[in-house]
């Protein structure tokens, strides 16, 4: 049996954000006009960083060598945490230093490479305190927390929100157990606050099976699903079309390039239209990158230091 294999190492702060402002409503910053990138051919690129360790920046160094083209069309921030407040027994949103300094440099960590043509996610991941997505008590304890996630991509300018439902240790802290109905409120109301921009799924954990709750079927109210085992091929369960899908999945520097190149090939036989990659560095991955987009794209890697 497959286990997750991102080895992430981060800091578990019990400290909460001081994301309260954002709750009460924050001010939009708006980014520059994205530049458009040269016209790219196949399936979406998305580019997982741990910022906990590496650069933000890294995703906008590699083109295409025969066009041009970004590389990768999706760059998430990894990982911001659902936390749980205590005192007022609610889930909060928080940020840790490392998350918190992308975010207050948007101007040099997020811009460039949204002016790239690149999208900016921030993904959204448990932090051991009992919170998640799947065991909101409520319709409006989901639809605050809905709320902290749609400010925080207004405020900071990002294209979306990456749900991530691992590490959050159900039942710490006197929490409930997952639902039937909390990640439907929560995605549903999401989707309200933030009709325009992008809501990812990390196809993994309790809330990635309760999609449905009271007739509602928050399946297409994603842009994208992909598959958490690195180095296998597993399709998402959720009733998206093709286009939508990563059923590959890659470390960059852990996965061997031939099985980088095999997946691929596969995405591009099989028409799925999404090809996902963790864990980019700052190291220079034009030799494992160019695995893949030979089959994604027709084309090697070129990395612009």
């Amino acid at each position: 049996m497959f286990t997750p294999v991102r080895s992430r190492i981060r800091t578990a702060v019990l400290a909460l954000s001081a994301i309260t402002a954002l709750a009460l409503g924050a001010t939009a910053t708006t980014g520059a006009a994205a530049a458009p990138a040269p016209a790219k051919q196949g399936p979406t690129s998305v580019a997982y960083v741990e910022v906990n360790n590496n650069s933000m920046l890294n995703v906008g160094k590699y083109t295409l060598a025969n066009g041009g083209g970004n590389v990768f069309d999706v760059a998430v921030i990894f990982a911001a945490n659902i936390n749980y407040n205590t005192g007022t027994k609610a889930a909060t949103l928080y940020f840790n230093e490392n998350v918190q300094r992308v975010l207050d440099n948007a101007a040099t960590q997020i811009r460039p490479l949204q002016q790239k043509g690149i999208k900016v996610v921030l993904s959204v991941l448990g932090n051991h305190q009992g919170a998640g997505f799947a065991n909101f008590p409520s319709q409006q304890a989901a639809s605050t927390f809905a709320k902290q996630l749609s400010n925080t991509v207004a405020k900071y300018g990002l294209d979306g929100i990456d749900f991530d439902d691992e590490y959050a240790d159900y039942g710490n802290n006197g929490t409930g157990q997952p639902n039937a109905s909390s990640f439907v409120y929560l995605v549903s109301a999401l989707r309200a606050n933030m009709p325009d921009k992008i809501i990812s799924l990390y196809n993994i954990g309790p809330a990635a099976s309760r999609l449905s709750y009271g007739g509602v079927d928050v399946s297409s109210k994603f842009d994208y699903a992909w598959n958490p085992y690195y180095g296998t091929w597993q399709v998402p369960g959720i009733a998206l079309p093709k286009s939508k899908l990563s059923p590959a999945a890659v470390e960059i520097g852990g996965t061997s390039q031939s099985t980088a190149a095999n997946l691929a090939r596969r995405t591009v036989s099989e028409g799925y239209g999404v090809y996902l990659t963790y864990n980019l560095d700052g190291a220079d991955r034009s030799a494992d990158v160019s695995a893949f987009t030979r089959e994604l794209y027709g084309s090697d890697a070129h990395y612009t230091p």
